[in-house]
């Protein structure tokens, strides 16, 4: 997930939220209906000034995961989750939010298969 999410915002195919929505959607079919929601999500325009990667996650899982996944995501930027903060501590660039925010959910996807007995 996280080298599509990131190929995805390189190649400025999305903001950063739409890039992490179109990894999540390749890797389980769910919720291709957020990639065009989230459009006004990028560029520090998530609700709350929250960084669109971060974002992306709280539309994505529940609000549990959300939370166990926020502190992650904002150890891995510094103790930050808004965008302007993660910019201008310059803590994490916009690519590796991304990548940072596919990879949290891929390992959460992860944790959550059922084992096979």
């Amino acid at each position: 997930m996280k080298r599509l999410a990131s190929e995805y915002f390189k190649n400025s195919q999305g903001n950063c939220a739409q890039a992490v929505v179109t990894a999540w959607h390749k890797k389980t079919s769910k919720n291709a209906d957020l990639v065009e929601e989230l459009s006004n999500s990028g560029h520090g325009r998530a609700p709350d000034g929250l960084c669109g990667a971060l974002h992306a996650i709280h539309r994505l899982v529940d609000q549990n995961s959300a939370a166990k996944l926020n502190i992650k995501f904002k150890d891995a930027a510094g103790g930050y989750s808004k965008c302007w903060e993660i910019r201008t501590a310059k803590t994490l660039q916009c690519t590796e939010c991304v990548e940072v925010a596919a990879d949290l959910l891929e390992k959460h996807l992860e944790a959550e298969k059922p084992e096979k007995g």
